[in-house]
């Protein structure tokens, strides 16, 4: 899944837009890592404790966004952001959102293209791989049909 916190994607078209998706959590801070971060906040410098807490959250909260995504059929997600807010005194919510999009690189000599979508649209697709090779004469199975006997 490509993640962008631009409006768009270099050398993408985006043919489709599926709306918003979030990802969201909230984290309650445990009493010992709030006590000890408390006293190393006395010398300054970083809270390790309190950093891992916060990177696990947005890892979590991005996977999430990532699932409603793909379940609405995107392969791309643009503007993302993280936002994040106290709820109490020892409670933290993060969130990321997007707005979920389907991506199509642009090829050589398309207006746009960059290096990166030229390479993407000249390796074959996954499903292209998976397809057998076509007989000279014949017509090409479409996706998700049964070949006929014989081929």
């Amino acid at each position: 899944m490509l993640i962008v916190t631009s409006n768009e994607i270099p050398g993408h078209k985006i043919d489709a837009v599926f709306g918003e998706v979030m990802g969201l959590t909230v984290r309650s801070r445990d009493i010992g890592s709030q006590m000890l971060a408390g006293f190393r906040s006395l010398g300054g410098g970083e809270l390790p404790e309190m950093t891992r807490a916060l990177y696990e959250s947005r890892q979590e909260v991005m996977a999430r966004m990532v699932a409603e995504a793909q379940q609405r059929g995107a392969n791309a997600i643009v503007a993302m952001r993280f936002d994040t807010s106290e709820m109490g005194s020892n409670w933290t919510e993060v969130c990321a959102y997007g707005t979920a999009v389907y991506a199509i690189p642009l090829a050589k000599g398309e207006p746009g293209a960059t290096g990166q979508s030229i390479y993407l649209t000249s390796q074959p697709s996954p499903q292209a791989a998976s397809q057998p090779t076509p007989k000279p004469g014949s017509q090409p199975t479409p996706p998700g049909a049964q070949p006929s006997p014989g081929e």
